[in-house]
């Protein structure tokens, strides 16, 4: 049975490790185009760039997307999306999945999937893993890894290595990174945004753990298509360059 979603793009000019990166280019089309691209075929009932930029805001309304204008001042993508929301006549039950501006290569897929694994999950919110592909994901603090219990809730999001395997080596397929790809309740997203940030939130630099942290379940199901590149850095760039046709 098919899902009724809408899919925010938030789209931030700023960026502290590639500064513009969503306007570079992947052979001739720009980053943000691509995952809007990406996001069409996903099917939703409506996909809307949220951007801070003027000039982000001026190309996506050249190649055809509807696109919001929101505040410069928004410390994070879930409160510009938000703004979107709360100005956009939608219901507290509809669903609204988060795809990042930085995922050009993100499959149509998971962004159906996301949105039907809340459609079916009685938590506030969904998103989705993947299984390590090598050790040094495991250590690295840039990949985000996540335990969960035996209905597929988040227990624990973290930058550190979890979960700690004592007595011997990690178990790679048995150890999950997290895939940002969120979706929520319309009405519950507008009353995250309005929660102070908590001290576990603080300490990792994951917003998603102010949900864990108020008692609410996040769903987090294993991905049905392995996940590709984002762009964080200039190599990230190069690569999805050097994987992607024209």
């Amino acid at each position: 049975m098919s899902t009724d979603f809408h899919v925010i793009i938030p789209a931030r000019y700023q960026s502290s490790r590639l500064p513009g990166k969503l306007l570079m280019e992947i052979h001739g089309c720009t980053v943000i185009e691509r995952v809007y691209r990406q996001a069409l075929k996903a099917k939703s009932k409506s996909v809307t760039i949220a951007t801070d930029n003027q000039e982000l805001f001026d190309i996506a309304t050249r190649f055809g997307a509807h696109v919001v204008m929101t505040a410069v001042t928004h410390p994070s993508g879930t409160d510009r999306i938000a703004e979107v929301v709360a100005n956009g006549g939608f219901s507290p039950n509809d669903i609204i999945v988060n795809v990042q501006g930085d995922e050009p290569l993100i499959a149509p897929e998971l962004i159906t999937q996301v949105a039907h694994s809340l459609a079916n999950s009685k938590a506030p919110m969904a998103t989705l893993c993947w299984p390590l592909d090598e050790q040094e994901q495991y250590t690295n603090p840039n990949i985000v890894k996540v335990v969960r219990d035996c209905n597929n809730h988040a227990l624990y999001f973290s930058r550190s290595s979890i979960p700690a395997y004592r007595d011997q080596s990690p178990v790679l397929n048995k150890v999950f990174r997290h895939i940002g790809l969120y979706a929520y309740r319309a009405g519950f997203l507008l009353d995250i945004v309005t929660w102070p940030v908590c001290e576990l939130e603080a300490a990792e630099a994951l917003e998603q753990l102010r949900v864990l942290w108020a008692g609410h379940q996040i769903k987090v199901d294993e991905a049905c298509v392995q996940p590709l590149q984002d762009i964080n850095t200039l190599e990230d760039l190069v690569r999805v360059r050097e994987s992607t046709s024209s």
